[in-house]
């Protein structure tokens, strides 16, 4: 008597089954989202003017803070440099976070994004394709910065992993922040109105912050705002890891704010875009 033996079809976890779909596309997002990051830096390599923006505006601001009201806050500019240069850095990201949105805006404006939307890849990729490209010019611009304090006096009180610590910080935040702005473009029709928008975002949480001044100095009705801003946090976090102090819990809150805020954004960016291409 000869026994039937059924075979039971292979089960795929890369095809056959609806569950199977997000593993594939989430992978699919984020190597389409590598290509066109790389299409970005490609891009500021050959124009290399798209670095000033992220360069000379923070070495800017530091000359004139540290050598105009360094004295008089802290009563030398040495001492002021050691308190700005971190919250400078911040600021840079901040600012400079807002152009995310002004070029994506603008590039909606173009129609390049209708090229991207005929090409078999992710819908999330062309935003985190931008967004990545920007954040390399943000890293190119913290080194800089960062190069530029020491030839004016700043000095680490921390080693190299710190350094660095504080550098990927900085990023994550940009990161977050890169997510607000790229939704505001898929909610406007021109770039002028993102970067006007972002404005009333970025003035309020920076020098409503204690990037520049210490939160001890300022009257009690507006130090409550000063110590929630989540940019006080990250400059806390930033001054602790490159010139000592305490880390833990300002980084802490930094990193809690930053994934708030991507969990909101990121998701409502890609559903605006979707809708308007």
């Amino acid at each position: 008597m000869s026994t039937v033996t059924t075979a039971r079809p292979a089960t795929s976890h890369r095809t056959g089954s609806a569950g199977g779909a997000p593993v594939r596309r989430i992978p699919s997002a984020l190597r389409h989202g590598a290509t066109l990051v790389w299409r970005g830096v490609v891009k500021t390599i050959n124009s290399p003017e798209a670095l000033i923006d992220v360069t000379l505006q923070p070495i800017i601001f530091l000359l004139l803070f540290v050598y105009v009201f360094g004295g008089a806050i802290s009563g030398d500019t040495g001492t002021y440099l050691q308190f700005a240069l971190p919250g400078v850095l911040v600021q840079t990201v901040v600012f400079a976070s807002a152009g995310t949105g002004v070029a994506l805006a603008d590039d909606l404006h173009t129609g390049i994004f209708d090229r991207f939307r005929s090409l078999p890849i992710s819908r999330a990729a062309p935003l985190l394709g931008a967004i990545g490209a920007d954040l390399v010019r943000y890293l190119a611009s913290g080194v800089i910065m960062l190069v530029f304090g020491v030839i004016l006096g700043f000095r680490f009180a921390t080693g190299p992993v710190a350094v660095v610590a504080a550098l990927g910080l900085v990023m994550v935040f940009a990161f977050a922040l890169c997510w607000i702005f790229t939704a505001l473009a898929m909610v406007v029709k021109e770039p002028r109105s993102v970067q006007g928008l972002g404005a009333l975002i970025m003035l309020p949480i920076t020098f409503g912050s204690n990037v520049f001044v210490p939160a001890s100095t300022m009257p009690s009705w507006l130090r409550w705002f000063v110590e929630l801003n989540p940019v006080s946090k990250i400059a806390d976090a930033v001054r602790g890891l490159l010139t000592g102090g305490p880390v833990a819990a300002p980084a802490t809150a930094s990193l809690i704010a930053a994934a708030v805020v991507v969990a909101i954004f990121a998701p409502l960016a890609v559903a605006l875009y979707q809708r308007r291409t």
